[in-house]
């Protein structure tokens, strides 16, 4: 059986963050289930506070350091992705799109994603669907059903008969996750290069 690679995206500011504490549970969530089923499962964090200024010197001069550009390509190289963000002023922080928007759209076409977020309040929790799953969206993503928003309030409780509590909420994310990346189907082998009719011409009267 092959072994699966999960990646987790954590834009977390602070450290320790709840928002890379989200993320390892997330991961932990999934790699139980994963290990239930019998697969080998790599998981690899990518902490995007480390590649600040990475980032922002690739928007300025339009190449990427080799760590970013080593970040992106675990990112699109994984078998799943788990991304998680603080809430700034309503939405996901800045860091975070600025990441995604120098991955290229298409390539997690099909990626199973499971997506989070932390915040002071249950107010935010919303970001899950007007800012999160549109985004994954437009990148062609196969996000899961069920995201995590952890509100401060959230930690070290359990719920109540009416509400579900964070770790079940966890659980549950990281189950349909964990199916979602089992059911992909292995990664194709990269299709020999196709030369450009053009070229095949220029070729063709070189002769």
């Amino acid at each position: 059986m092959r072994t699966l690679k999960l990646v987790a995206v954590s834009a977390g500011l602070s450290s320790p963050s709840s928002t890379r504490l989200l993320a390892d549970r997330l991961l932990q969530a999934a790699r139980y289930r994963l290990a239930e089923r019998e697969y080998a499962v790599e998981v690899e964090v990518v902490e995007l506070r480390d590649l600040a200024v990475d980032i922002a010197k690739n928007f300025v001069t339009g190449f990427p350091s080799e760590q970013l550009r080593t970040a992106i390509d675990t990112v699109t190289g994984a078998d799943g992705v788990i991304a998680v963000t603080p809430v700034f002023t309503a939405s996901y922080s800045g860091l975070f799109k600025s990441f995604f928007d120098l991955v290229d759209p298409a390539a997690l076409t099909g990626t199973p994603v499971l997506i989070g977020a932390t915040g002071g309040t249950a107010r935010h929790s919303l970001v899950l669907d007007h800012a999160l799953r549109p985004l994954f969206g437009y990148l062609r993503a196969q996000t899961v059903p069920t995201g995590v928003y952890a509100a401060s309030e959230d930690w070290g409780t359990g719920g109540d008969e009416y509400t579900e509590g964070l770790p079940g909420r966890i659980t549950r994310a990281g189950v349909e996750f964990a199916e979602a990346v089992a059911a992909r189907p292995e990664r194709a082998e990269e299709a020999d290069e196709v030369v450009p009719f053009e070229k095949q011409l220029a070729d063709l009267r070189l002769d």
